[in-house]
């Protein structure tokens, strides 16, 4: 446990996990290193060994990195926190950690479209199953369940569409029937929402988003208890190395500091663009928790503390609709990346979902005409008049 586990969420953001060093510090050390010198041959085997905690090797041990992990399982409530090279490495030492040839998952079908190709094209490679199942329906999550199903994994929100799954309920699945709740708290980080506290085993994040906020560098991380995350897949990432990098490391600590207030910001702007949208001629659905539209509005209300920054609608129209639209904006940039300060903005049939099949994408109800925006820092005037221009587009 952290030392200020017993703090508000803003000060563990800022200070927890610090060691300072005996130079004295105040912002966190990079600490550059592939190695570690050891005081005796002795100490060295009983590092190795595990009969002595320390340093070893940065592949899988390094203090910048360690303090990250430190700071980020405070945030969420965890025991323990593994961080990787990138949110999917993640999602696959996580699988890796804790699954085995034969073994089941169900899976949200409303999920980033690269985890279903590692779910339905790589895992099943190696004999274990996927059976996607919609996000919000309890039954179906129940039905899909087999005697060899080990693992229960969604979004929530979704990706793009910001469905919302009940966690707490299905927590309650997931233990009778002796599964590992897995929750992706990407869109929410554990700012807005604590997956933990609800009934998860563990927490995942693409620290690349909301956690950098500024675009940065590419991480990611997994939050659980000190046997599965602690023991299992962090035993996955020591022999197989997804590792996150120091630098990547010390940047995300920094995006820590100023995550709750920027959480503020990004809900707030997403939420007015939304309403406005949802009176647009042109807009046919709005998608976004804060909506009084929105058909999970209320379990958002109780699950989360705020709405989110993503913001997804569909226009009448197709496809090159969407594009005129889309490439018409001047503020918003094209690019499937989310949770900056710069506001982006994605067309997820043919980018973040483009590798799926139509059948797929029309199961996960990405059309040709949805468009994702991730609302960042800017004014939210200015991007209410950039959204107006894209709309006026589709009229010349």
């Amino acid at each position: 446990m952290s030392d200020y586990d017993e703090f508000e969420m803003a000060t563990r953001a800022v200070r927890a996990g610090q060691q300072r060093t005996a130079e004295g510090e105040h912002s966190e050390a990079i600490f550059p290193t592939s190695s570690y010198v050891f005081a005796s041959a002795a100490q060295a085997a009983a590092r190795f060994s595990g009969d002595q905690p320390g340093n070893i090797y940065s592949r899988f041990t390094n203090p910048t990195v360690r303090t990250f992990e430190e700071r980020l399982a405070s945030m969420e409530g965890g025991e323990r926190c593994v961080a990787t090279s990138s949110g999917m490495a993640a999602i696959l030492a996580t699988c890796a950690g804790l699954l085995q040839a034969g073994d089941h998952i169900v899976s949200s079908r409303s999920i980033f479209g690269t985890t279903t190709v590692l779910f339905s094209t790589y895992l099943a490679r190696f004999g274990i199953e996927t059976t996607f199942v919609p996000l919000a329906d309890s039954g179906s999550w129940e039905a899909a369940i087999r005697p060899k199903t080990r693992m229960l994994f969604l979004e929530t929100p979704s990706n793009p569409l910001t469905e919302i799954a009940d966690i707490k309920r299905l927590s309650a699945l997931a233990r009778s029937n002796n599964c590992v709740l897995v929750v992706d708290n990407c869109f929410c980080t554990p700012v807005l929402q604590q997956p933990l506290a609800l009934g998860a085993d563990i927490v995942i994040h693409s620290a690349t988003k909301y956690l950098d906020g500024q675009g940065r560098c590419i991480g990611g991380a997994v939050v659980g208890d000190s046997e599965l995350v602690g023991k299992e897949v962090y035993g996955f990432l020591r022999a197989a190395g997804p590792t996150m990098s120091p630098f990547n490391a010390w940047v995300f600590l920094k995006g820590l500091e100023t995550l709750p207030l920027r959480m503020q910001a990004h809900c707030s702007s997403a939420l007015t663009l939304a309403q406005w949208l949802e009176q647009q001629p042109a807009v046919v659905r709005v998608y976004q928790p804060g909506l009084a539209s929105h058909p999970q509005h209320e379990l958002a209300s109780r699950q989360q503390t705020g709405f989110g920054g993503i913001v997804s609608f569909e226009l009448q129209g197709g496809q090159q609709q969407a594009w005129t639209f889309i490439d018409a904006l001047r503020i918003f940039s094209i690019t499937a990346n989310l949770g900056d300060a710069k506001s982006t903005v994605t067309h997820p049939a043919t980018t973040t979902h483009g590798r799926l099949t139509p059948e797929q994408r029309a199961d996960a109800g990405i059309s040709d005409c949805l468009i994702r925006l991730a609302v960042g820092l800017e004014a939210v005037s200015d991007l209410q008049a950039d959204l107006a221009a894209g709309l006026a587009a589709l009229e010349s």
